[in-house]
Parts: structure tokens; C-alpha cells; sequence
């Protein structure tokens, strides 16, 4: 590998990356812890063929520094931390590979928790949980807490609340435009509280014609090509889909004053798009927050699954936006650097009381709750 591992590390403050590899499986597997201040790492597991060792370690040490500032913003007392198995899910996704992966997180001590990801499923948790109790994401049936999407979508439905009483004084969305692009399981649960709940207007698109036709069987929408999202008239757009989708090019073209969605790294460039979104007057959530809810239900698995109170709690992401709005105003800064701000003094505050997590030094008292301040 030509890069500098510990180059790597200190360039973003990262605590330990373990290499994971097990010849009999074909398990190759890198964890990255990046901070446990607030507590054990909790981040998900993601398959993907890399092309090489070094893209996988760049793309695992972004991932988990960017689960620290989401359970630090989202007021969980967890850190950040996240695993990369290169391979093709398609193809090296078996049981004894994500055992042998579990049995690698069970050395850890509790220092990082897993989850599932992009490439890896409920089964795949399941193996997971044959050789470590370190892990969420398992279905209804054993405990888990099964689809998070409703919780993420209650989440979401919350913060675009809060955006528009910080954009227009109220927090109601009667009779509003929403622009939704992606209406799969977070994209279609949204829909669903903005008609029943605001009887909001709501224009959608998806490249999926079975989520098209579901949502509109179900509810009273506009469907436009996935192109054409971007200029639509509306007052708030919605991106629950892909990444990066908010940059250069499409900025531009949005003709709302809202952007809040369940997608994560919306802009393709935090520090250019982010000024472009404030330039245009468009009050933006940040996505790492307003998309927290499906790690504030992941992490409720870690004390008994409990589903209303995973509810509640993302409900109160809608105070959060608002907190960051008031940072934004104040600091006269994008609320995405708001949002990261807000993130980094609690971990400075908390850390002068709690310093680096060690569940041997802890296991003489009860622990804090893992899901319970803001």
C-alpha cells in the first residue's frame, strides 16, 4: 500500500484501524474507530468490491469520522466508527465470512458496535451475532429493531418542520410544495406524514417504477422524470436518494427555499455548495442530522428495542435543526458548518469529563444510557 496509514489516521484524528483477514472465508475486512469520547463506536458494515486496499481505507476512515459528528449532533452517547469488507456482495456475501467478521469485532472489546450497510442485509447481522453480541440491525424477530425507515422518516419529517419555522416563522406545512426525490422505504414513509399529517402537495420522481407506483396507488402526487426534480417549483426539496446530488450543476436550477431530505452527503462539496445554498437564500438541514434517526433506532437496540421510544426520540431532531439554525444566524456561518460545529464542542465538553472509552475501566459501574441527551 503506497499511503501512509498513520498519515492516514492523523489527518482526520482517528483512534485505530484493525485489518481483519481470515484465508479459509476470504474475509478481508478494515474497522475504523475514529472517536469514542461519547462512547463505543457505532457505525455499519459496508461490502464493496475496491479496487484496492487503499481506496478502501480512504473511503472507511471518511465513513467513521462522519459517524462521529452524527451520533454527537444527533445527542447520542456513542462515538464513531465504521468496517469495510472488500468483495462483491453479490458474489462473497456467505455465512462463514461474516462470522469470521464477527469474531474480529468480538476481539474489539466493545469499542466499536456494527451494523448493516450498503452491501450487507439483516442476515448478514444475524452471522454476525453467532460470534458477538457488538452488534444492531437484526431483525424484529431476535430483538433487533427490523426496517429502521419509519423512525428515519419520522426524523426527517421533523427536521423539515423545524426548517421551515427557521426559514418561515412556522413550522407548519399545510398546503406547502414538497419535491421528493426517491420515494423507496424513507422516501414512501415520508410522503406518508406529509399528506396525512400537513396535507402538504408533494411531487415526486424515482428511477424505480415499482416505488412510482406504490406511492402513487397509495397517495395524491405528481410524478416528474428524476431530470426534471431539480426544477420543479416548490417550497422545500426533498433528496432521499443518492448522494452528491446537490452541486454546481443543479444548485442552480432549484427553485425552492428549503432543501431537507434522508439522503446522506448531499452536497458534493461542503464548503462550495454549501455557500452556494446560503448565497440563493435556500436554508439548508444538513443531512448527517436530519437523516439521524435510523442510528438513534439502531442504537436503541443496545438497551431493548423499544419502537415508540425511538420515535420519540427522533422527533427531537426537530429541536436540533433549530439549535444549528440559531448557530448559523449567530456565527454568521452555512448551517453544514453549524451542524459540524455543534457536534465538536459537545465531544470537547464531554471529553473533559469522560475521556477515550475503555469498557475494562468502565465494568465497575453502569455504564450511561446510549441514546438519552440532546
Amino acid at each position: 500500500m503506497k499511503a501512509d496509514i498513520f498519515e492516514h489516521l492523523a489527518a482526520k484524528d482517528h483512534e485505530q484501524v484493525t485489518f481483519c483477514y481470515d484465508e479459509e472465508s476470504g474475509l478481508r475486512a478494515i474497522v475504523a474507530i475514529h472517536n469514542t469520547t461519547l462512547g463505543p463506536a457505532l457505525g455499519g458494515c459496508r461490502m464493496w468490491p475496491y479496487k484496492s486496499e487503499e481506496d478502501a481505507l480512504v473511503d472507511v476512515l471518511r465513513l467513521s469520522r462522519g459517524m462521529t459528528f452524527k451520533s454527537a449532533a444527533a445527542g447520542l452517547n456513542l462515538g464513531g466508527g465504521k468496517a469495510v469488507i472488500i468483495g462483491d456482495p453479490k458474489k462473497h456475501r456467505t455465512e462463514a465470512l461474516f462470522r469470521a467478521y464477527g469474531r474480529f469485532v468480538e476481539g474489539l472489546g466493545g469499542r466499536y458496535i456494527t451494523a448493516e450497510d450498503s452491501g450487507t442485509n439483516v442476515r448478514c447481522m444475524e452471522w454476525v451475532r453467532m460470534e458477538t453480541s457488538y452488534v444492531t440491525g437484526i431483525s424484529r424477530a431476535l430483538g433487533g429493531s427490523g426496517d429502521p425507515s419509519p423512525v428515519t422518516a419520522r426524523g426527517v419529517y421533523m427536521g423539515m418542520k423545524a426548517a421551515a419555522q427557521a426559514r418561515w416563522g412556522s413550522d407548519s406545512l399545510a398546503g406547502k410544495h414538497v419535491s421528493v426525490q426517491g420515494v423507496g422505504h424513507v422516501g414512501f414513509h415520508l410522503v406518508k406524514h406529509l399528506i396525512e399529517e400537513e396535507d402538504a402537495k408533494v411531487t415526486v420522481c424515482d428511477i424505480d417504477a415499482d416505488n412510482l407506483k406504490k406511492v402513487k396507488e397509495k397517495y395524491a402526487v405528481s410524478i416528474v422524470d428524476p431530470e426534471a426534480i431539480f426544477d420543479v417549483k416548490a417550497d422545500i426539496f426533498a433528496p432521499c436518494a443518492l448522494g452528491g446530488v446537490l452541486n454546481e450543476n443543479t444548485i442552480p436550477r432549484l427553485q425552492v427555499e428549503v432543501v431537507a431530505g434522508a439522503a446522506n452527503n448531499v452536497l458534493a462539496s461542503e464548503k462550495r455548495d454549501g455557500r452556494a445554498l446560503v448565497e440563493r437564500n435556500i436554508f439548508y438541514a444538513p443531512d448527517y442530522v436530519i437523516n439521524s434517526g435510523g442510528l438513534i433506532n439502531v442504537a436503541n437496540e443496545l438497551e431493548g428495542y423499544n419502537q415508540e421510544r425511538a420515535l420519540k426520540q427522533a422527533e427531537g431532531i426537530y429541536e436540533i435543526i433549530l439549535r444549528i439554525y440559531e448557530i448559523a444566524k449567530r456565527e454568521d456561518i452555512p448551517t453544514h458548518k453549524a451542524a459540524d460545529n455543534l457536534a465538536l464542542r459537545r465531544i470537547a465538553e464531554i471529553g473533559k469529563l469522560r475521556g477515550m472509552y475503555s469498557p475494562t475501566a468502565r465494568s465497575t459501574r453502569k455504564p450511561p444510557s446510549l441514546y438519552g441527551v440532546s
